[in-house]
């Protein structure tokens, strides 16, 4: 039964049980009061409504998606770096297989008395590591090229993202230009990825190294994977061992020692920090930076190095101060960068597999005198700025021998310290004039006539099947009536020239010429006498040298021997010197006096020395395009052509006139401190008779005299 007018009271939890009391009752009430204290839970907001909720709806389900998807996609980008970087570190070598990577070896060229002059090929000087290496160059290289090197895992993404930032504000791609690239990344292009070089596979090892250097994304992308499994494979230090090993430093030289070597003359432990500066500055362009090639650029460069270095603390401000104020300069023997249309030719004319494709690292002896190739460019240099008209193109070359064959000087060219330039001295073949006329007379000298002999000067035609009728004339236009072979060959006439060839017969002056060492094809007709044939400056002296010794014919050499590197036997040895005898020593002395003549009174007087007796022989081509003088002393030959390149005529010049001159400034230059001696000279006194055709004369043992019993059958 219901009470009416009366509400129920709230059935309350709290009457339920009995009320706390004491410290139980405090507990409670601390308890209800942290209870009452939670915050309710914020009702859930409806979502909005029209055209903003459709919008809000839409954006959350394709940020919903773009997260599933991104963290899907980044696991599996992740496990497939992991499986790339695990695959290529399952494929490193050890790091001491990867310090030398050349494909070729090098060529290192010593001079006679054993000191280096010049180097050629991929020149190592030998595996270094970090902890060898002056620690200043260790530090300028970091400094320089990553100077986070110690601290990140092989990629530097502030670097990748500061490079591209640069690229794009200079207009360029982002990959284009600054690379960002890390010293273990740098490395990983240095081993190509891995990918070694194989002759079949590739047009050229200029290609590989072009495909290696390429910086397309999915390259660079590749690059990472190898520099992370690098990191992972080597210490930090083995990585920047392989680094300053395979690194191409200009000039040749591959890694920091041979760079040291090849520059300063010692080794990379010993390089001053001003010298490792220098080599670190090379690395971002190590031709055009190469201190060879620009010393002050070099410096300059290397000057921004110190400042790094300084900068990061591996040089106090001092230190810095004082390199600056000194900067790195060049070794002796790379100042002086000598012989190098010498070294060219000795790597032209050695074995193949041991110079220019050598794999091994191979060291050369030569004959190169460094005093002598330096009096020769010094005397080309002083003619040319004193004595020829400036802007002129005229070249010139020399070439200075003993009378053996032994080469000890060439110059190619004006440009004398160059590599692989063209060589005037041995590739130039140009007509040689009347330097060949001593071959005629030698001619004659062998057949029994004499220095006084006599033939005819006067005008002489010949009518020649298929050309017509041809007419010599001397250089004046002038004709000399009766004269002797000495008096024809001091005033260099041609009239009597011919004659006496063709007296003597076309075929045995050009065996005698090709005996000597002029081996090129010669002239067939009469103009032979007058040096229509072609021959080059190196052949010339060398014939010229076989008259000096006395008639033996020489072959030209500069190498002696050649052995590789750390053996001690020569694989092999010279390939020149004295031949056989191709006219009599007799012969030989009196053409000597002959050619004396011309130098003290005839066409070559100014090639006259000061202290000493000489003989030579000049020569002009037709329409003065070449202009030659060859002769020597007791000691030495040279020889000296000076032309242009395009055949021009040459304005003013012939072989009495600057040639000549180049000869006597370069032998005075080259006999300073030599002690005169008299020129070998036969002076004999014999009764004049006339020119005859093949005179009886008793049998000599020579190899002329051998032609003509295979020619005459007797």
């Amino acid at each position: 039964m219901t009470k009416s007018g009366r509400k129920s009271p709230r059935l309350v939890a709290e009457k339920r049980y009995k009320k706390p009391t004491g410290k139980s009752a405090k507990t409670h009430a601390s308890t209800s009061r942290k209870k009452s204290a939670k915050p309710r839970r914020r009702a859930a907001r409806p979502p909005r409504k029209g055209l903003i909720g459709f919008f809000q709806r839409v954006v959350g389900w394709f940020l919903r998606l773009f997260w599933k998807i991104t963290w899907r996609v980044g696991a599996l980008a992740s496990i497939i770096l992991g499986l790339a970087v695990g695959y290529v570190f399952s494929t490193l070598p050890d790091a001491s297989a990867l310090l030398d990577g050349r494909a070729k070896g090098s060529v290192t060229l010593m001079d006679r008395e054993g000191e280096v002059f010049a180097w050629r090929g991929d020149q190592f000087g030998g595996v270094v590591t970090a902890s060898t290496v002056s620690p200043h160059l260790r530090n300028a290289v970091v400094a320089i090229e990553d100077k986070r090197f110690y601290r990140h895992f092989g990629l530097s993404p502030r670097g990748i993202a500061s490079a591209v930032k640069i690229n794009l504000s200079e207009g360029r791609g982002p990959l284009s230009g600054h690379g960002g690239s890390t010293i273990t990344q740098q490395t990983a292009k240095l081993l190509c990825l891995g990918v070694e070089y194989e002759a079949d596979a590739w047009e050229s090892e200029a290609e590989y190294v072009r495909d290696c250097r390429r910086g397309s994304i999915s390259r660079k992308a590749k690059e990472a994977v190898y520099a992370l499994a690098m990191e992972l494979k080597y210490t930090k230090d083995e990585i920047l061992s392989i680094y300053l090993n395979r690194a191409y430093m200009g000039a040749g030289a591959y890694g920091v020692e041979a760079a040291a070597q090849r520059y300063f003359g010692k080794a990379a432990a010993t390089v001053t920090p001003q010298e490792g500066a220098m080599l670190a500055g090379l690395l971002t362009a190590p031709t055009r930076l190469a201190p060879t090639t620009n010393l002050e650029r070099s410096q300059d460069r290397a000057a921004t190095v110190l400042r790094l270095m300084n900068e990061q603390g591996y040089l106090s401000d001092a230190e810095t101060r004082a390199a600056q104020a000194n900067p790195a300069t060049l070794s002796q023997a790379a100042q002086a960068q000598a012989g190098g249309y010498f070294a060219d030719w000795v790597m032209e004319s050695g074995p193949e597999f041991f110079t220019r494709d050598t794999t091994e690292d191979v060291i050369i002896r030569t004959t190169l005198d460094q005093r002598m190739q330096r009096a020769a460019e010094e005397a080309l240099d002083w003619v040319f700025e004193n004595k020829v008209r400036e802007g002129s193109e005229a070249q010139a070359a020399i070439v200075v021998m003993s009378a053996d064959g032994a080469v000890r000087a060439m110059v190619g060219g004006r440009k004398s310290q160059v590599v692989g330039a063209f060589n005037r001295a041995t590739m130039a073949k140009r007509q040689t004039g009347s330097t060949f006329k001593p071959f005629v007379y030698a001619t004659a000298l062998e057949l029994g006539h004499h220095y006084d002999s006599t033939v005819v000067d006067e005008p002489y035609c010949m009518d020649i099947p298929g050309s017509g009728r041809w007419c010599p004339t001397n250089f004046d236009k002038k004709y000399r009536g009766l004269v002797s072979l000495q008096q024809a060959l001091r005033q260099s006439l041609n009239v009597p020239a011919v004659k006496v060839s063709e007296a003597m017969g076309r075929d045995l002056v050009r065996q005698i010429a090709t005996d000597f060492g002029i081996d090129n094809e010669l002239a067939d007709g009469p103009a032979l006498a007058l040096g229509a044939s072609e021959s080059t400056l190196l052949e010339m002296t060398g014939a010229y040298a076989g008259i000096l010794n006395g008639g033996s014919s020489v072959t030209p050499y500069g190498l002696i021997d050649l052995k590789l590197r750390g053996e001690e036997t020569p694989l092999m040895g010279t390939g020149g010197g004295i031949g056989e005898r191709v006219i009599q020593e007799a012969a030989a002395r009196e053409l000597t006096w002959m050619m004396y003549n011309v130098v003290h009174g005839g066409t070559g007087s100014r090639a006259k020395l000061p202290d000493r007796e000489a003989a030579g022989k000049t020569g002009t081509t037709q329409a003065a395009r070449d202009a030659w003088f060859l002769g020597f002393t007791a000691d030495y030959v040279a020889g000296v052509w000076m032309g242009y390149d395009d055949n021009t005529p040459l304005t003013g010049v012939t072989g009495g006139g600057l040639p000549a001159e180049i000869w006597r400034e370069t032998m005075v230059r080259v006999n300073e401190g030599i002690d005169p001696k008299p020129l070998p000279m036969l002076r004999p006194q014999p009764k004049p008779q006339p020119v005859q055709r093949q005179p009886n004369r008793p049998r000599r043992d020579t190899q002329f005299e051998r032609f003509l019993k295979d020619l005459f059958g007797r």
